[in-house]
């Protein structure tokens, strides 16, 4: 029999009742917007399979970066195709490159607007893994069964050390690294630290596992590897305690914020990791969600800004403190206009 004490309902019954009991609250200022910069001028091409997002040249990024900041949007984060690819990736650390310089050309424009840089080599090595490759019959000590090659983790670190400085000196605020390198948080806090960026903070994707969510990034970011997959340095989406033991040595090693990635598959990894982390939480919302968001609605099946928004709050609601998402510029858009969702 009811008991006509106990009614949950009476706090839903109303719009203001709703808001006034609400416990995540979604807002523009826990947005983050990535950016893909590409060589040339006058650049703005439409990446084919992530609707509404763009392949941008230096100056377009500029005039981006000033509708993200109007938004509201506190911050973007930056990644690049360079003009030219190597076995080591060093574009990654030319000054030269569309990375280091839209992040002096957005940092002069728009010096307010917090610029985060993607730390990885995948879009800079001409065979698409992170770091440098050692194949099999190179090096005798290299593991069997491997695909053809694997990365060398210790050479690695020197690489990332470099792409990090160029983003700093660059003007760069923050650094993430993506690589899944161990040791190349200290490895970076280090570089930086040496060269007087004692205020660059370090992002670090510590939980970032081999998603099959990352598809449409590699076509934005021009990054697939030439052979195999990155599992063996990603971490297994099986695993939940590893996670735990990723972010605490990056948490040791001097992380100043923390990334769970991808984020609607992992939000059991998010809820944990807020639960042990003392650092700023961030989540990324992939490529592979967004896209699957943008055919639905294209196809009319789901109400795109209400899912959308439903979607990122329930990454707050999980733990996240700010969202990395390609549903930013619109996601504020309908949070300005007092969309419901």
């Amino acid at each position: 029999m009811l008991n006509q004490k106990l009614r949950p309902r009476r706090m839903r019954l109303t719009p203001a009742l709703r808001s006034m009991v609400r416990e995540t609250t979604l807002s523009v200022r826990d947005f983050i917007y990535p950016l893909f910069l590409v060589p040339g001028t006058g650049v703005r091409e439409e990446i084919p399979s992530m609707p509404n997002c763009f392949h941008l040249s230096v100056d377009m990024a500029v005039e981006e970066a000033r509708k993200v900041a109007a938004l509201g949007i506190p911050a973007i984060e930056v990644f690049g195709i360079p003009e030219y690819k190597d076995e080591q990736g060093s574009s990654a650390w030319d000054m030269e490159s569309p990375v280091q310089r839209a992040i002096t050309a957005i940092k002069q424009a728009l010096p307010e607007l917090v610029i985060i840089a993607d730390v990885c080599m995948c879009e800079y090595t001409s065979h698409g893994h992170c770091g440098l490759l050692v194949r099999d019959e190179e090096q005798q000590a290299a593991p069997r069964g491997c695909g053809g090659g694997y990365v060398d983790n210790d050479a690695t670190l020197k690489l990332l050390q470099k792409n990090a400085l160029s983003q700093a000196e660059a003007g760069a605020d923050i650094v993430a690294p993506s690589d899944m390198m161990d040791g190349r948080v200290a490895a970076i806090r280090e570089i930086l630290d040496e060269h007087g960026f004692i205020n660059t903070a370090i992002m670090s994707y510590a939980i970032k596992y081999a998603s099959g969510y990352y598809g449409p990034f590699r076509d934005a970011a021009d990054s697939a590897p030439e052979f195999g997959d990155r599992r063996q340095y990603q971490m297994d989406p099986a695993n939940r305690r590893e996670a735990m033991k990723e972010l605490e040595l990056d948490m040791a090693e001097g992380a100043d914020m923390i990334i769970v990635k991808p984020a609607m598959a992992y939000l059991d990894i998010v809820r944990e990791a807020k639960e042990r982390c003392n650092l700023p939480l961030v989540t990324y919302n992939v490529s592979g969600e967004y896209a699957m968001v943008k055919a639905a609605a294209a196809q009319g099946w789901i109400d795109e800004p209400r899912i959308v928004l439903e979607t990122l709050n329930c990454m707050k609601r999980a733990g996240a403190e700010m969202i990395i998402t390609y549903h930013a510029l619109d996601a504020a858009k309908w949070l300005n206009e007092g969309v419901v969702y």
